[in-house]
């Protein structure tokens, strides 16, 4: 009695809207520091040693072979390591290694240790032929080694040489003029003075280390620890960590840089990890050599070539400019916003655009963004980008010869004309995809019924709303189904009690298609005010209990009973994150165009229940559009996190994380959630909303360049609408 009161109050205050926005935060604009990555591969196998930038930005590659240095090169558009014959005197020397010392250049071949700086002054003979490592202490006394033996060198007095097997590297620690010896089984201290190495530290695994002021940190091929300069245990092995089996250890700054087979990284103040692994940020994972770089950058060197990680000041404004910018060059197909795939290891020039079954969705998503964009600041460009959208959303009614129903998507004849899905027109030039699923149509609603909000063109405002009458006539003529080309349902245009109600009510899809219909019905009431759309929103809600459906509480969704038929069972073996996209893209008019205030108010609360177990994901746009119900705790922090941290680098690179012992894995469960923290965004794959935040692993391969247009303009855009996200302004960059 109650339900039918709520229904029948409903249905007399009509479409009543609160009559104030509520405030919400604000996160202001300010800079903050972008990181991405410059590489440069070689163009041979090499067996590379040591990276390095002097005091004029200068940056030298050391290999087995000689010498190279990084060649062109910028974000998405990777350099070389060329043979440096920039100083033609060293051209016929076995240049062995490279160190810097004082910030300049010193090299070590077969025969001395040498320079170009300080006039060429230095110049020490030595004794070992096959000497490559190096370090400088003193007023330019050098230890160096091969391996067997080590050879202190000064110019005032002979050398002095002695045996010590298996020597890894070398360091001099300023603080007490000593200098340090690594091997694999131990530390060694030796003095200037008395120049003899003396074990300090006895331990096993060794591989790399690095000398602070106050203590030493030794790496291992299981974790780290570190020592006080006597030698004495200050840590227990660390070994949750990124990557275990360690390569190197670089201080850069106030920051320790960790290289590993595995990738790089660096420790937050926060004891969490940066990680730098994929060729997103590095051409190999297997670290060599990390080193400061020029202007605030970090070289880390890897057995295929160089990754310049660079830090920059940028406002989330200005990150935008940059992603509007990939989307129109490079993601534009016939108006649709499009994956650049087909691509040969990442290189743009090898991709090509390709069609997908979700044309429609993803051109709505990146239009809707765009809708965002113009009504926030009147930009003329977005505008121009919403009708050549529009237009292409508009031309997958009228290509098929289907009355009210929307392709998947167009190609000229001749691209895929023997895919199943596709179909001929009349027109010679041009072929359609059918089958168009439901997370289609509600794609479309949300961007006709933004746009007809919105845009402030008339001739755009109506062709949308035209759009709306169209499709939902379409839908409610053929009783809640989606007819396609052979006057049968499509698989998954279908809203119709009997297959609606035929799930069991902890199947996601009866509460997801609930939900999604009365939106829909909802959105072509509010810009039609035909009666039938409220009139069959109110049968389904009342009579076929879609109220009761989309209201029911998340915490019941699950996987089907045993006593349900297979189909319940194959759509609900776990948490299906296309369902989350199609839910959020549904709120927009379940909230924004609810009937009354009572329906508004209730379906704020299925919203919020929803947010609360999307939370984990930190997905930005699952957050700012939660925010248009008003709640003040939407996670706006999470949100700009997210913003933030998305790479500029949208490459589809191959990306691992679950080997990493810094993280905490959950046992399997039906929301996929694999870890007890979701990863940054710059540390996983790259994926549409549509795909859990929580997948570790992705063989990407480098294949596909994403579009920025719905993974994260749409957000961003939405955030700036909504208010939560201000203009940029112009304040010192928050460090990352």
């Amino acid at each position: 009695m109650k339900t039918t009161f709520l229904f029948f109050s409903a249905w007399l205050c009509g479409g009543a809207l609160f009559a104030q926005k509520p405030k919400l935060p604000v996160h202001k604009d300010v800079p903050y520091v972008q990181d991405y990555s410059v590489k440069y591969y070689f163009h041979e196998n090499a067996t590379p040693r040591k990276v390095y930038t002097d005091l004029n930005g200068v940056t030298k590659v050391s290999a087995q072979a000689g010498l190279y240095q990084p060649y062109a090169g910028q974000l998405l558009y990777p350099g070389t390591l060329e043979k440096d014959g920039s100083y033609r005197p060293i051209a016929d020397k076995k240049i062995a290694n490279l160190a810097l010392y004082q910030q300049q250049f010193v090299m070590i071949d077969d025969k001395s240790v040498l320079s170009d700086a300080w006039a060429g002054k230095l110049f020490l003979k030595h004794s070992l032929p096959n000497a490559y490592l190096l370090a400088g202490g003193k007023d330019f006394g050098f230890l160096i080694s091969d391996g067997k033996q080590i050879e202190y060198l000064t110019k005032d007095a002979p050398s002095t040489k002695e045996s010590l097997s298996e020597v890894l590297d070398l360091k001099y620690d300023s603080a007490t003029g000593n200098f340090l010896i690594l091997t694999p089984t131990g530390v060694y201290r030796f003095s200037e003075k008395d120049k003899k190495a003396q074990k300090i530290y006895t331990g096993t695994d060794l591989t790399c280390f690095e000398v602070l002021a106050s203590k030493i940190v030794v790496g291992t091929k299981n974790g780290y620890l570190e020592l006080d300069k006597t030698g004495k245990t200050l840590t227990p092995i660390q070994q949750k960590l990124p990557g275990t089996e360690l390569t190197c250890i670089t201080a850069i700054g106030n920051q320790l840089w960790f290289g590993s087979t595995e990738g790089a990284f660096i420790k937050k103040p926060d004891g969490k990890f940066s990680y730098y692994a994929s060729e997103r940020w590095i051409p190999s994972n297997k670290v060599v050599h990390i080193a400061a770089g020029d202007e605030g950058s970090v070289v880390i060197l890897t057995d295929k070539g160089v990754g310049k990680i660079i830090f920059t000041p940028m406002t989330l404004e200005e990150k935008a400019r940059f992603y509007e910018k990939q989307v129109r060059t490079r993601h534009i197909r016939n108006g649709f916003n499009g994956t650049l795939g087909h691509m040969k290891n990442g290189n743009l020039s090898t991709g090509r655009l390709q069609d997908s079954d979700n044309d429609g969705l993803w051109t709505s998503m990146y239009l809707g963004g765009q809708i965002f964009r113009y009504a926030a600041t009147k930009d003329p460009q977005a505008l121009q980008n919403c009708r050549e959208s529009l237009d292409a959303m508009e031309r997958l009614y009228t290509i098929n010869g289907v009355p009210g129903f929307p392709s998947r998507s167009f190609e000229r004849r001749g691209y895929k004309y023997d895919d199943q899905p596709w179909r001929r027109t009349d027109d010679p030039e041009w072929d359609w995809k059918s089958t168009t699923s439901s997370d289609e149509v509600i794609g479309h609603i949300f961007a006709f019924g933004a746009m007809a909000e919105l845009i402030d063109d008339k001739d755009l405002k109506s062709r949308s709303i035209s759009l709306i009458d169209t499709l939902m006539s379409h839908v409610i003529k053929n009783d809640m189904y989606l007819i396609d080309w052979d006057g049968k349902p499509t698989l998954w245009g279908k809203w119709n009690p009997a297959y609606v109600n035929g799930f069991p009510i902890n199947v996601g899809d009866r509460k997801l298609n609930s939900s999604n219909i009365v939106a829909m019905l909802q959105t072509a009431y509010h810009f039609t005010k035909k009666e039938k759309y409220k009139v069959k929103a109110f049968e389904l809600m009342t009579k076929h209990g879609y109220y009761e459906n989309l209201m029911r509480p998340m915490k019941i969704i699950g996987q089907a009973p045993d006593n349900a038929d297979d189909w319940s069972k194959k759509l609900s073996g776990d948490w299906n994150h296309s369902d989350d996209e199609m839910y959020y893209m549904g709120y927009w008019g379940l909230y924004r165009y609810a009937f009354n205030d009572t329906l508004k108010t209730n379906f704020k609360k299925a919203i919020v229940d929803h947010w609360q177990f999307e939370r984990p994901e930190k997905d930005g746009l699952w957050n700012i559009l939660t925010a248009i119900t008003g709640i003040q705790d939407f996670d706006l922090e999470e949100s700009v996190w997210y913003l933030q941290e998305y790479p500029l680098d949208m490459i589809d690179w191959t990306v691992k994380n679950s080997h990493r012992k810094d993280i905490e894995l959950l046992p399997p469960n039906f929301i996929e959630q694999t870890t007890k923290e979701v990863l940054p965004p710059d540390e996983l794959g790259i994926i549409r909303h549509n795909n859990s935040r929580f997948i570790l692993d992705r063989n990407g391969r480098g294949s596909s360049e994403m579009s920025a247009g719905d993974i994260w303009l749409l957000p961003y855009w939405a955030g700036r609408y909504l208010g939560v996200i201000s203009p940029a302004t112009s304040k010192t960059a928050v460090k990352k």
